[in-house]
């Protein structure tokens, strides 16, 4: 729990993959339908070794602003802008039919390294792939088999895992909710981890489940949320993407108001969006490590098509923030020795709800 997430997961990659070559060009933050890229706070001195790169992202239906795992990936294209001084730009899919469209521009117009994020882009990305066998392409949770592609995949349901734990020691009515996106094997994984991680200390408690068939909907998140916790539940773990903050929102509404009750973040540590006062902790993934690094790879000649690499707990692909002000020690300290009892293999965290 105590380990820096990013830079351990920047080792982890650097280590297991393996790794070929490409090229690229200046910085365009653009975005599509005129959505720019914030700039970083803090001012960093380019090094330039990028500035010769261009490299695009593909968002998938929740947006380059969803605070969670698209975010994640623009920040760290962000960040690689200002560390060598490459190209960087995003466009936005409001739907599945933009998917393809949009990686195609980036592939026509010459850009070293293309981005899918999000398992939406696996047909899209695969066609892409196969009808452009010179432009190299990355995708974030879905895994494209080609050698001009890096597929890079978590294991949702091991740290899923261990915010369940967390969960099910700190209800106080003994009622715990998920809220999904799309129904899809990767929010599956989400909510196969966080079940078994409730059951693993609390087995008289039932997750109640809604998944919303949305990720850029807040208000269907504030709607699932609201029907929750008008029935005693005072803990929601969210993996909806954007539709997510309106789960955010609803309890920030009803904390406002003197409710006990509390979100469990994704992706993000997302009490830094949302405060402290209602998110109890966050399921974090490398997102943003992931991206940096193989697209900083591609700039030093070292890109890693071909490659499918899935980070979990023992990788720090996924975890628990570094700081958890609402998780007491005592709380931490069960969540840690769980977290070895899945490193060590004496726990296998199911990946399918519907597992026994």
């Amino acid at each position: 729990m105590k380990k820096t997430f990013s830079l351990m997961l920047m080792l982890i990659i650097a280590a297991t993959l393996v790794l070929s070559a490409c090229g690229a060009k200046g910085n365009n933050n653009e975005g599509a339908g005129g959505n720019n890229g914030g700039a970083k706070e803090e001012e960093v001195k380019s090094d330039g070794s990028g500035k010769d790169f261009k490299i695009g992202m593909v968002t998938d239906v929740g947006g380059v602003h969803d605070k969670s795992f698209n975010q994640s990936a623009w920040e760290a294209l962000e960040d690689l802008t200002a560390k060598t001084g490459a190209s960087t730009k995003y466009l936005e899919s409001k739907g599945d039919a933009d998917m393809e469209p949009n990686l195609n521009k980036f592939v026509k117009d010459g850009y070293n390294l293309t981005w899918g994020i999000g398992f939406l882009f696996n047909d899209a990305l695969s066609k892409v792939a196969k009808e452009n066998p010179d432009a190299n392409l990355a995708v974030i949770d879905s895994v494209v088999e080609a050698p001009n592609v890096a597929s890079i995949t978590f294991a949702e349901n091991e740290g899923s895992f261990l915010v369940g734990v967390v969960a099910g020691l700190m209800t106080k009515t003994g009622k715990i909710g998920f809220v999904g996106g799309m129904e899809i094997p990767v929010i599956k994984k989400f909510e196969a981890g966080f079940k078994a991680g409730v059951a693993a200390v609390k087995p008289e408690i039932v997750v109640d489940v809604n998944y919303t068939g949305e990720f850029g909907k807040p208000d269907l998140g504030k709607i699932a949320a609201a029907t929750m916790y008008d029935k005693g539940i005072d803990i929601i773990f969210h993996a909806a993407g954007a539709t997510g903050n309106g789960v955010f929102n609803e309890a920030t509404a009803r904390k406002k108001a003197g409710d006990d009750i509390w979100v469990i973040g994704v992706d993000k540590d997302q009490s830094l969006e949302f405060g402290d006062e209602v998110t109890l902790t966050s399921m974090m993934k490398g997102v943003e490590a992931a991206v940096y690094k193989i697209s900083k790879d591609l700039i030093d000649g070292k890109f890693a098509g071909g490659t499918i690499q899935e980070l979990g707990l023992k990788d720090d692909g996924v975890g628990l923030p570094e700081t958890n002000k609402n998780v007491p020690e005592d709380v931490l300290k069960q969540v840690e020795e769980f977290k070895q009892k899945i490193i060590n293999g004496e726990i296998k965290v199911p990946v399918d709800p519907a597992a026994k």
